[in-house]
């Protein structure tokens, strides 16, 4: 589906926060309030909006965010996701091309509990290999 500059517009705008009233949408883009409102419905029923988030702030974070790589063996993947959905701590599993397989988001709340969840990944049936990069801090988040 194409879009325009003027959805683009509205996409930023909604991602820079998603509970702006579409009259302040609608004044910031310089179009009709309906026009914003038909252009949201239209990119949410085309999947390009998927829908609307909080974004824990600062003080609701867990402290510690880790970025985990974990190789595995041929053919074990759907159950080393299996186990990785299990880890409340694990916030995204990504696949990968490259040295690793699996790109793990996570974060927890002290280094015991990173430690423990990483001897859990490590442990699991199929992980051939993991490297740890711990985030210290947080540059750019677009997220």
């Amino acid at each position: 589906m194409q879009i325009d500059e003027t959805d683009r517009e509205l996409i930023a705008l909604l991602a820079e926060n998603a509970r702006l009233p579409v009259a302040d949408l609608a004044r910031r883009l310089g179009i009709a309030r309906t026009t914003v409102q038909a252009r949201m419905e239209r990119l949410e029923s085309r999947g390009l909006i998927a829908g609307y988030t909080l974004r824990r702030g600062p003080g609701l974070r867990s402290p510690i965010r880790a970025t985990i790589l974990v190789g595995i063996e041929p053919r074990a993947g759907a159950a080393v996701v299996a186990r990785l959905r299990t880890l409340p701590v694990v916030e995204a599993v990504h696949t990968t091309s490259g040295r690793f397989d699996l790109i793990v988001t996570l974060s927890a709340d002290s280094t015991e509990a990173l430690d423990k969840t990483l001897d859990l990944i490590g442990e699991a049936k199929g992980v051939r290999s993991s490297e740890s990069l711990i985030h210290l801090t947080t540059k750019i988040d677009r997220g």
